[in-house]
């Protein structure tokens, strides 16, 4: 083909043939590394939800050869619309082995692992997350998004974050050193609330609220997860497993069936609030590293109603009393069950009629109210008021299949540039339904030097934990080997352990205060003028001879002080900081949702939290997920 208007010759048509050629050789060798790079890759996903399914699938039609899924939680109805690996027979069973039978059938060669166990488990722990090349989070809680950006600093493992909410997505880059953490940016407090997944152990509010509108009222006045037919085809092997199951299930459909009955509610109450919670109790592996939850008594709670006011349930700005919220529960459920007999009496042809939930319908809502509450005290967790579950019952976002999908697949295309080491091309990415365009990028941004998980020091201590107090650490370490003055705080995943106005603290042992083995603890240097950055400190348990420190360094440490931050005289007078941050606009803001709650642990070393608005603690994450 002629150029410039010159036809080229021979030589030229010779020389274009061979560089044609080397481009292909070139294009070749490098799909073949690149394939290479993904089949031998260890990955971990965290969440067998909404995005889990569809990374889980993503990743083994990609080519990724050995892939390890770990998710707490079992499957109900509600998830079956998005979570595709999922069918009927599958509900009340582990999320993440479920999984991995299903997609194990996209690609039978690929090695998959499944651990049905919380990631904040000790089994989990640094070493452990050292052994993978990248880790994926498909999670639904802020807690646990925090605890895997921590893991994955600390064994310098790329990790790619994500999460949807309705329409809106988003799918961000972490690497030590290079980007953003997800800390490295302050959540704002959430202003709605997820369905997490809330059957095997509550921890919040939010999940026993959910539990109360999203299932007992359903399978007692509304569509059971039994009323279809199980198909158990695939699962003809698990006679055992199946037989227990449908025994399951039958247990509140018997119960519903018996709504005529004056003894109903002891029935409902006995299952769901005794016989569950005895079983859940007969799991003690589940119990290990939390409080056992303690089943109720319906007799003993019936004696102390007798004396409720009967207009307890008017009182909504009042938090009830656990005898309250039986005489409520008692009342309510009897006066659904009068409304679903009128309704049944007024239907002769067609489906039966069924009450849903509606935050304005006073019946439904005191059941959710009182129901929720007595499932909180079985499992130590604070009550809350009728007013207080109502804003948290009516404000659930739903998830939205397709957003899901993208999402997943964002997030493999962002795992192809990670695997190359090519973080220069790798980008945050948001989805967004409004606007010109569906999909918005930007570029990662490096860590924020204020970020108190990434840009901090980091070192090991080890920790004898029948001898090591407090004590120990702040004089023997802290203040003698690594020359802290007085202002300086100690954190670790309970709260503030220490400061100079929590001194009560000094005699107890570290592992009373829940400093255990592979645990972290962060030291916040307050010195004026030139404070040191945060340190934080990884525990190893060793126990040391008596003639040893029982809390010692693995290596000496060097913490630099923190960097100057500028400060700018702007136009109308006032100061402000800079500190190279792009300005989130409205819609980031809303999908990054969750601030961090803090919460000092008192002299008697217990929690105690304040008066305030409604947070949840870690329940929202910067993108809300409907699981």
């Amino acid at each position: 083909m002629a150029q410039n208007g010159v036809t080229p010759g021979p030589r030229d048509r010779q020389l274009q043939q061979s560089l044609g050629t080397l481009s292909a050789v070139i294009r070749k060798a490098s799909w073949k590394q690149n394939t290479a790079i993904v089949s031998t890759s260890r990955v971990l996903l965290v969440g067998a939800g909404g995005i889990g399914c569809e990374l889980l699938k993503n990743l083994l039609l990609s080519g990724f050869g050995e892939i390890h899924i770990i998710d707490l939680d079992t499957i109900d109805l509600s998830n079956l619309n998005r979570q595709f690996l999922f069918r009927h027979e599958h509900i009340k069973k582990s999320k993440a082995l479920v999984a991995k039978e299903a997609a194990t059938k996209f690609r039978p060669q690929a090695k998959l692992e499944a651990y049905h166990a919380n990631i904040k488990d000790n089994q989990f722990n640094v070493e452990w997350f050292e052994s993978f090349d990248i880790v994926f989070n498909a999670l639904d809680n802020l807690d646990a998004r925090r605890h895997v950006n921590r893991m994955c600093l600390a064994a310098n493992v790329p990790l790619i974050e994500s999460g949807t909410t309705g329409f809106n997505g988003q799918v961000q880059v972490i690497k030590k050193g290079q980007t953003e953490c997800y800390d490295c940016t302050s959540k704002p407090i959430p202003k709605s609330f997820p369905v997490c997944t809330i059957r095997s152990t509550p921890s919040q509010p939010i999940h026993c609220i959910v539990w109360a509108k999203s299932y007992l009222l359903p399978e007692l006045f509304g569509t059971s997860e039994d009323d279809m037919e199980m198909d158990h085809s695939e699962d003809s092997e698990n006679t055992e497993e199946i037989a227990k199951l449908r025994q399951e299930a039958q247990a509140l459909k018997e119960i519903r069936n018996s709504t005529g009955s004056s003894d109903f509610a002891k029935k409902v109450f006995d299952k769901v609030f005794t016989q569950d919670i005895v079983r859940l109790c007969g799991m003690e592996d589940m119990w290990k590293s939390r409080k056992i939850p303690e089943p109720l008594s319906y007799d003993s709670l019936e004696n102390e109603a007798s004396s409720v006011d009967s207009f307890i349930s008017k009182e909504d700005q009042k938090t009830w009393t656990l005898v309250e919220n039986f005489a409520v529960f008692k009342d309510s459920i009897q006066r659904l069950v009068k409304r679903l007999h009128e309704l049944q009496a007024t239907v002769s042809e067609g489906p039966p009629p069924i009450i849903t939930f509606d935050k304005d319908d006073v019946d439904t809502l005191d059941f959710v109210v009182a129901s929720a509450n007595l499932r909180s005290a079985i499992f130590h967790i604070d009550l809350n008021s009728k007013f207080d579950i109502k804003q948290m019952a009516g404000n659930i976002i739903p998830a939205i299949a397709t957003t899901n999908a993208m999402t997943a697949a964002l997030c493999i295309l962002q795992a192809f540039k990670v695997l190359k080491d090519d973080y220069a091309n790798a980008k945050m990415i948001f989805l967004e339904r409004s606007g010109v365009r569906a999909i918005n990028t930007d570029s990662l941004k490096p860590p924020n030097p204020e970020c108190p998980v990434c840009s901090v020091a980091q070192g090991k201590i080890f920790v004898d934990p029948n001898r090591a107090t407090l004590n120990d650490l702040v004089e023997g370490i802290l203040r003698l080997k690594l020359g802290y003055g007085d202002e300086f705080s100690i954190n670790n995943q309970l709260g503030t352990i220490y400061d100079p106005d929590l001194e009560d603290n000094l005699s107890k042992k570290l592992s009373d205060l829940g400093v255990g083995n592979d645990s972290f603890v962060t030291v916040i240097d307050e010195e004026d003028p030139s404070p040191k950055v945060n340190l934080e400190l990884l525990v190893a348990e060793r126990t040391a001879p008596e003639a040893q420190t029982p809390v010692s360094l693995e290596t000496e440490l060097s913490i630099p002080t923190k960097p100057k931050v500028p400060v700018v005289e702007p136009t109308n007078g006032t100061h402000e900081q800079i500190n190279g941050k792009r300005k989130r606009t409205a819609d980031e803001a809303e999908l990054e949702n969750g601030g961090p709650q803090l919460k000092k642990i008192a002299k008697t070393g217990t929690g105690s939290g304040g008066d305030g608005p409604i947070v949840l603690d870690d329940d929202t994450g910067a993108i809300l997920i409907d699981d």
